[in-house]
């Protein structure tokens, strides 16, 4: 396999050969990258408070803190983040998970989301970012970037405030555990799954191989 050197002015300055190993597949360009959390996204369209289901989000900044959503053009909810430049973020529990992909198959320009699952709508200082009670967190957001990548729209949100369900809390931090938020996986399985087993205490297993770096 060729791949090929550019400089910073996209011109091509030359190729290699490179091997890929056996036990690699080459599947083509795809954003993959696991899990793929499932959230409800929620604005207020036209007025009336709309809900839609996306995978594609992340953490994209601590200070100040930001997150991202990425939404295809066409749509409905992302309407109405573009009319008040607002937005929520909402993460449901594996209670939600009938609600959650209901969402995700039903446009809100033609049913009414919200009244068919029974969702408890509030809102905070934010106008148009609804936000599910029902939800144990809640990111209530303001759309600070709007990025035309292609075929979605990358939505870049500041944070403005968290909520986080009382009972979710274990000393007065949200506990994932009590949370219990679960992932979409995509094609060939095309299912939700919760989270599973702990296999190691972060920030701690990896200094096992400290030793390694004295010898080297």
């Amino acid at each position: 396999m060729q791949y090929f050197r550019y400089d910073q002015q996209g011109e091509k300055t030359g190729s290699s050969e490179v091997k890929i190993p056996e036990s690699k597949a080459a599947v083509g360009a795809q954003p993959l990258i696991y899990p793929m959390p499932a959230l409800l996204i929620g604005a207020d369209v036209d007025g009336k408070p709309n809900f839609m289901t996306a995978a594609w989000c992340g953490i994209a900044c601590s200070e100040p803190p930001m997150v991202s959503v990425g939404i295809r053009h066409r749509h409905h909810t992302l309407k109405g983040i573009k009319q008040n430049m607002a937005f929520s973020v909402n993460v449901p529990s594996v209670d939600l998970v009938t609600e959650t992909d209901y969402c995700g198959i039903t446009s809100g320009s033609k049913a009414d989301k919200v009244a068919v699952c029974q969702f408890r709508v509030f809102y905070g200082n934010l106008g148009g970012a609804p936000l599910i009670e029902q939800c144990p967190l809640n990111l209530e957001c303001k759309a600070v970037h709007l990025l035309d990548l292609g075929s979605h729209c990358l939505v870049i949100g500041r944070v403005e405030q968290t909520y986080v369900s009382k009972d979710c809390l274990s000393e007065g931090k949200p506990d994932v555990s009590k949370i219990r938020p679960f992932i979409f996986t995509p094609f060939p399985a095309v299912e939700y799954q919760a989270l599973g087993e702990v296999i190691a205490k972060a920030f701690t297993i990896g200094r096992e191989l400290k030793a390694k770096e004295k010898k080297g």
